[in-house]
């Protein structure tokens, strides 16, 4: 890219349009940047915009190079799909009367000969939640041959119901498809109060969760029901407990021991994950015991002073997350992070410190960058984080992690067991899984 894309503002009636007499910019941490040319990419498939109302984006006048406000309308930022990590956050100054932005990610964008780009890298060679390979006729005929098949079922009433056909939950249309990865939800209740929960928001809060909460426990019987037969018969197989539509499935962990070990009585094929804050590190002992495959522990960051007032939890702390990685590799398991980006802090070097402690401690198998979603200036004000300190770049954080740890896996989604086996980098099937 030869140069900066220009900055886009909408009109506020969901017109958006290209002030050409402004350069876009990120941000990260509380400050306005350039974008390096080379990290602009052309907003992928399933990408699109959104305005930012009550801000006004911030760019670089092209005549003068200082920057200023767009004061045409609002700053817009990208949602960029699965697979895919942004570098750098929309750039705005928020107005006073302005509305706590929704739980959704808010890259950067910019406008160049007929494109959008966005400041991003695909970080994830797997397809499985691509826009593309969704056929939206099978879905529906998926799901009622699953309602159907499970008459009496409450969790896939659930799944397809509410996950896949309301909320359209790309693991839940994958599962209504047969394939690769199905989800397990568990629990109702969670011991950690979130700020960015996704499935429960305090009714005081300025902000709303984007989806209910799974309101009962499902038994054993009920899990075992369906996923032994999607273990079985799907290509690379994953069943995961812990998912969006839920609390913390380590407070079900008896149920869910109990599930593992009658799953295994019948097939061995597939991997089992659980997706989870990695609060029990007992609980997660046992289910190891009983034939758990690979953990994924949720973070915004490899730092107790910055996790604990994010994820406020109830009767444990940081150490425990890292006591249950730790675990799950003593067994010769997968352990995961879902590391949520927030460029500007996850790009910190205290943060970078952290992290390459955090991966040396735990033996990590692998880092999920994720995109963070949530309004910038509300997470920051919650966590009281006002200085970040000196910045690396997300880039440039990723460059180190790979160069120091050649065998740490960078990816977005829970490995297959073919993969986790195998080549991890270059494991194709058939073309269907990875591009």
């Amino acid at each position: 890219m030869d140069q900066s894309p220009y900055l886009l503002y909408s009109d506020g009636n969901g017109n958006i349009f290209e002030d050409t007499s402004l350069y876009a910019v990120g941000r990260a941490g509380w400050d306005a940047f350039p974008v390096p040319a080379e990290e602009w990419i052309e907003l992928p498939d399933g990408g699109n915009l959104y305005e930012l109302p009550g801000r006004r984006g911030i760019g670089i006048d092209v005549t003068s190079g200082e920057m200023r406000l767009c004061e045409k309308g609002w700053a817009v930022a990208a949602f960029i799909p699965p697979a895919h990590t942004g570098l750098y956050l929309a750039a705005f100054e928020t107005l006073p009367e302005a509305p706590t932005l929704p739980l959704f990610c808010y890259t950067a964008a910019g406008w160049l000969n007929e494109k959008t780009y966005v400041p991003a890298v695909r970080i994830e060679k797997d397809i499985r939640q691509e826009n593309a390979g969704y056929n939206e006729e099978q879905i529906e005929k998926g799901t009622l041959h699953l309602l159907q098949n499970y008459p009496e079922n409450r969790l896939v009433k659930h799944l397809m119901e509410n996950c896949c056909m309301t909320y359209h939950c790309p693991a839940a249309r994958n599962f209504a498809l047969g394939r690769w990865e199905c989800p397990v939800p568990t629990s109702p209740a969670c011991n950690a109060n979130c700020i960015g929960c996704i499935s429960f928001q305090p009714e005081e809060e300025t902000i709303v969760s984007t989806q209910d909460r799974l309101t009962f426990k499902p038994s054993a019987e009920e899990i075992v029901e369906f996923t032994v037969p999607h273990l079985l018969n799907a290509d690379f197989p994953i069943i995961s407990f812990g998912q969006g539509c839920e609390g913390e499935p380590l407070l079900m962990w008896e149920t869910i021991r109990e599930s593992i070990i009658e799953i295994r009585k019948h097939t061995q094929r597939g991997s089992i994950n659980i997706n989870t804050n990695g609060s029990k590190p007992d609980a997660v002992k046992a289910l190891c015991e009983a034939g758990l495959n690979s953990i994924r522990v949720s973070t915004n960051s490899a730092r107790k002073h910055i996790y604990e007032p994010y994820y406020r939890p109830n009767n444990y702390q940081f150490e425990d997350i890292i006591e249950s990685l730790r675990v799950v590799r003593s067994f010769g398991g997968w352990a995961s992070i879902n590391y949520f980006v927030f460029p500007g802090m996850t790009d910190s070097v205290e943060e970078y410190e952290a992290l390459r402690k955090l991966i040396i401690n735990t033996d990590l198998s692998m880092i999920q960058w994720r995109n963070f979603n949530i309004d910038p200036d509300w997470y920051m004000g919650k966590i009281g984080v006002h200085e970040t300190g000196e910045m690396l770049g997300v880039k440039q954080l990723m460059d180190l992690i790979r160069a120091e740890f050649p065998k740490l896996r960078f990816g977005y989604f829970n490995p297959s067991m073919e993969r986790m086996k195998g080549d991890y980098e270059h494991h194709f099937a058939g073309g269907e899984l990875y591009k």
